[in-house]
């Protein structure tokens, strides 16, 4: 390519798939902006640096997120900046968690959410405020056992550790994302302590009772991971879901006309448009991958929406298509696959069971969406839609 990609400009995150069909073509391994990042495109490509934590470690998520500017970033000291031992350490600690048990456990009280939220969904409403943010917010609070009364501040503190990037946006940008760090710090300490006070049957207990296993810092940091995932994943899915359907009015009435090929929307959604775009990984060594030598402790984002629109993996890959049956690798591969894979896409199912049959019609309202602005997801930061209840 003749020209290095910003990934981070507005006309990118609007619209990062011609992009990265170009970065395809022409530099599957090549640098972009910000930063000189190494971005690699191609499905398999991509495939091989998440299966080789030897090669690509890891410690990419800490050199994405914990840039100079910010200090102590505990979304990059958490288990999605491990790998081998402290990785599988820390996973075995949470699993149950996100096992069918506990996911069965909340599903009916986020289908009730999901009917009084449904109730918002009438002439021109934000989706975002009005139902994508605050299902899965309501969601990892019973996960973790978190005051739902702070479910409004789930967001903004994800939405500023997730804004972290090589070079601040300005000085104000830095400023409240340290703040910010400093007020879930906080916030997450008198949680710990609390539990330990008063033990509950939710994940925050079961970690502050693994005792000498865990300190109090590595279990803010994994609580964060939890919240930062189950929280920003599900929120871009559903927003970008809902756009779809309003874009494609045909896919709504196929739905409403089927429920049953929702799982199917689901997957062909997230390998489409789905939220987690690129995964960050550190070179352990020099790496020689297409042709190009990538340097050791090189910053590699390997790509997950390129991977998922590439031609050699998926036919007519811009088509979406309910009844392709291929996995994505938005939920990841090998080791580090998604631990709320199952979580998500109960939440996904549960939405979508509730709010299409309530669904008459939904439109674009008129003017630009804009998109966030992160290295890892991507979604919409408010989705101006018009509703007609059915």
């Amino acid at each position: 390519m003749s020209e290095r990609v910003d990934i981070m400009t507005p006309a990118f995150r609007a619209d990062p798939y011609t992009p990265y069909a170009a970065m395809r073509r022409e530099a599957p391994v090549c640098q972009v902006d910000p930063g000189g990042m190494w971005a690699v495109s191609r499905y398999a490509d991509v495939a091989t640096v998440l299966r080789s934590p030897e090669r690509f470690s890891s410690q990419g998520f800490r050199a994405a997120w914990q840039p100079a500017w910010v200090g102590h970033n505990p979304l990059a000291s958490s288990i999605l900046a491990m790998d081998g031992p402290d990785h599988a350490r820390l996973r075995g600690l949470v699993s149950r968690a996100f096992g069918a048990p506990a996911i069965a456990r909340i599903e009916q009280r986020a289908r009730d959410l999901c009917e009084r939220l449904a109730g918002r969904l009438d002439g021109e409403v934000d989706f975002i405020a009005a139902a994508a943010a605050p299902l899965p917010a309501f969601v990892i609070s019973e996960l973790l056992g978190l005051d739902h009364a702070l479910e409004p501040h789930f967001k903004r503190w994800m939405d500023d550790l997730l804004s972290v990037t090589p070079e601040p946006a300005s000085a104000e940008h830095a400023a409240r994302v340290r703040a910010t760090i400093a007020e879930l710090d906080r916030y997450m300490a008198d949680v710990i302590a609390a539990r330990r006070r008063s033990p509950s049957d939710d994940l925050v207990s079961e970690l502050a009772r693994a005792g000498e296993l865990l300190g109090d810092r590595e279990i803010i940091d994994l609580l964060v991971s939890i919240l930062g995932g189950g929280l920003e994943t599900t929120t871009h899915f559903l927003g970008s879901s809902m756009l779809l359907l309003a874009e494609r009015p045909a896919e709504l009435e196929r739905l409403r006309a089927s429920p049953q090929l929702i799982p199917r929307f689901i997957e062909e959604m997230m390998r489409y448009d789905g939220p987690t775009q690129s995964v960050p990984r550190l070179t352990t060594s020099d790496v020689a991958l297409a042709g190009v030598t990538i340097p050791a402790g090189s910053l590699v984002l390997a790509l997950v929406g390129s991977a998922n629109r590439d031609e050699v993996r998926f036919t007519d890959p811009d088509r979406f298509d309910l009844h392709r049956g291929q996995p994505s690798l938005t939920f990841g591969h090998g080791a580090h696959f998604c631990l709320g894979a199952a979580l998500a896409r109960m939440e996904a199912k549960v939405a979508l069971e509730v709010l299409v049959p309530r669904i008459g019609e939904v439109t674009r309202a008129p003017g630009e969406i804009p998109y966030n602005r992160t290295l890892t997801v991507r979604g919409p930061v408010s989705l101006p839609l018009r509703f007609r209840p059915a």
